[in-house]
This record gives structure tokens, sequence and C-alpha cells, in this order.
């Protein structure tokens, strides 16, 4: 099994070389690893380089883009370059975030998982420190796995159609997972230390592009609602409601075009009122 990994980082010097540091040390190691700073303007490049050196299955490359915080495109217009450094016989692409530090067994875990075909996605949890303890982040539920540390397999990667530049792509790769009849697997006992929080740059602008991407999704606005008081509940700022439905509602008056198909968004929404329906009768 060939695992391959691509890092999007934009100004991360101070964290890169911890990422790098867990990659090399892992009991089974990635067969690829492909960083992609993304118009840093600090020392990320060097840092990376540093970490990385004697190892030649890793590949530090530039990227030059717009200085404009764009949430959840730009991240994967960067990705998508690093893929294409990837080998084409790859297996199973991890797509990570800069300011982790992983466990020593992640990759060996990872490697293990998906010998099951059905296994499509698959991660760990996300731990932020508070008061010198490293606790698991609850910001979205147990059976997501966070858009940080993402794991595909090849199989599940490609009938996606890979990764969506917009806001909402760590969701809407999961619900055409299961669409296609994949499964999404957390292991809650695999704890990824998240280096900055999540959210850290986190506006209104970025609520209502969330918003935005609700509609995409092909939720609804009742659906949209009730993710949008849910998500502003668990970030602790119950006023980000307003933007996440002025996003919603401004992309519907426009009727932007969604991420996903009629047929693909008629069975999000069953699936997303199913899981609504578990929760409230079990």
């Amino acid at each position: 099994m060939k695992i391959a990994v691509v890092v999007p980082a934009h100004n991360e010097e101070p964290f890169i070389g911890i990422l790098i540091n867990s990659l090399r040390a892992q009991t089974r190691q990635p067969d690829q690893v492909v960083v992609v700073s993304d118009h840093s303007t600090d020392n990320t490049v060097e840092a990376a380089r540093y970490a990385a050196q004697n190892q030649p299955n890793f590949t530090v490359i530039e990227r030059k883009s717009s200085a404009t915080h764009e949430p959840g495109s730009k991240v994967i217009r960067a990705f998508h370059e690093g893929l294409q450094q990837v080998e084409p016989d790859f297996d199973v692409i991890v797509k990570l975030d800069a300011d982790l530090e992983l466990p020593p067994n992640y990759f060996a875990w990872l490697e293990s998982v998906f010998e099951n075909p059905k296994v499509g996605i698959a991660g760990g949890a996300a731990a932020i420190e508070e008061n010198g303890q490293w606790k698991i982040e609850r910001l979205t539920d147990n059976d997501h796995v966070r858009g940080a540390f993402k794991a595909y397999s090849k199989n599940c990667f490609e009938k996606i159609g890979g990764l969506k530049a917009a806001m909402g792509w760590d969701t809407v790769d999961e619900l055409l997972a299961k669409f296609y009849g994949f499964d999404v697997v957390v292991n809650e006992n695999l704890v990824v230390k998240h280096l900055k929080p999540t959210g850290f740059s986190y506006n209104k602008k970025a609520a209502k592009t969330q918003g935005e991407a609700f509609y995409s999704l092909g939720y609804g606005f009742l659906l949209t609602a009730i993710a949008s008081l849910k998500l502003a509940l668990r970030k602790k700022k119950p006023t980000l409601v307003f933007p996440y439905l002025t996003g919603f509602l401004t992309a519907s008056l426009s009727a932007k075009a969604k991420l996903v198909t009629a047929e693909q968004a008629r069975f999000i929404k069953s699936y997303r009122w199913k899981k609504i329906k578990q929760k409230l009768f079990g």
C-alpha cells in the first residue's frame, strides 16, 4: 500500500517543523510527502526544507497566489498543486494541515484501516491544549473526520471527484463518500494535536461563506438553520447564526451553482434528517 501526503501551508513557520518531525517519527513511514507553501511571507519554506533534509521522499514546493483569505477554496487549490507532484500509483492520499503533531502510530493505523475496501475516508481525533492538558476538540460530530487530517482511499477519492475548492469541501466529501457506499471511520483513540485553534482567523465574512456552503450542499433553509445554530453554539458565538443564514439566502436568491447533483442533494437531505431523528429519538 502506497500512502501519499500533501500538506498545504500558509505562514506556518512556527509549526511546520513539528509536523514534519512527527511524520519522520512514524512507525510506518508515508511513501511520499509534498509540502506546498502557499504564498507564505514568513520562513515556512526554509523551516520545512530544514526539517525535511535528508528525506528523499519529502518535497517542498512554493505556490504563488493571492494574499486574500479565502476559507476552504485557497487551501484546496494549494492541495491540488501538491497533488500534481504525487506519484499516480498511490493507494491512499492524505491531506494534512501544517499545524499538527501526529502520534507515531498514525500511518500504521491508516494502513490497517484501509485494508478494508469499504473504508473511503479515515482519520483520528483533534485535540487542543487547555491549561496544559490536551483535550478532544468537540466542534463536529464524532463520526466526522476533521478537514485538518483527512485520508482517502484512491477509489473513494476518484469516485467523489477529488476535493472541491470551495467552503464545505470537508463536508461534501464525506456525504458523497456515503452516497457512493463508502464508510467513514474515526478513531477517537488516535489523538492528533492541533497546535493552532480552529477558527483562529474566523470572522463574519467566513461565516457568510459557510452559509453559502450549506446552500451548495443542497441543505434547504430548515436544515441550514439547524446546522447554523448547532455550529454557532459549538463555536460559542451564537450571533454567527445570522451571517450563516445571510450567506444561505444570498446564494439561494442568486441561484448559485451547487457542489452536488439533484440526486446527491436528495440523498444528503435524507441522510441529514435521518441523523437528526436518530439524535432526537434514539
